[in-house]
């Protein structure tokens, strides 16, 4: 089957998880307005970490999809379960938001690292399932992209299993990494990006 709906509904998953982040950003009137704005700070990092991963996923998976020719039904699965994790992406913000600062900023931050790690297993699922032996991907998929983007993927899941570890040293390291990590396949889908 052609692969439209399966964009179509997973650009709306991306647009709808990206855009529920902002409602994590919120002014609790504690003091002058100038005050609150300045001490939510936390809000708005997180707000923009999770904002640039949900792009840099929406941006790599647009790439996938432009390689793949066809879906089958099992392949529409393993995407609904990678998009299950994107969608929960707000939660966890949300989490790391309220806690970096005071809190429990080492639970808050673990949290964020689970998420990230299940979205990381549902990306590479998706990208595997589809490229392993040219399943379902085009046949004039170049090869040299191919390659680009399974090595782009495959440090992934360890990368942020260790930033979450991380953060059982240091939460301010584990927010440090996933950020390091978001630019890192911000710069990773430019390179491979350049194939296309």
């Amino acid at each position: 089957m052609p692969t439209a709906r399966l964009e179509t509904f997973s650009d709306g998953v991306f647009a709808i998880a990206a855009t529920l982040l902002i409602l994590n950003v919120e002014v609790s009137h504690h003091g002058s307005l100038g005050h609150d704005l300045v001490h939510i700070w936390p809000a708005y990092a997180a707000y923009a970490v999770s904002f640039l991963v949900i792009g840099v996923i929406w941006v790599n998976h647009h790439t996938v999809l432009h390689l793949v020719d066809r879906a089958d039904r099992a392949f529409l699965f393993v995407n609904v379960v990678f998009l299950l994790a994107v969608a929960f992406l707000p939660f966890p913000t949300r989490v790391v938001a309220d806690n970096l600062r005071g809190g429990d900023a080492r639970a808050a931050t673990v949290f964020y690292g689970l998420n990230s790690i299940a979205m990381s297993i549902g990306f590479l699922a998706v990208w595997l399932y589809a490229s392993r032996g040219g399943r379902l991907l085009a046949a004039d998929a170049d090869p040299r992209l191919v390659s680009g983007i399974t090595r782009s993927f495959l440090p992934g899941v360890p990368l942020y299993t260790v930033a979450t570890l991380s953060c059982l040293i240091s939460p301010w390291l584990g927010a440090a990494l996933y950020t390091a990590l978001a630019l890192f396949y911000v710069a990773s889908s430019t390179v491979f990006a350049r194939s296309e």
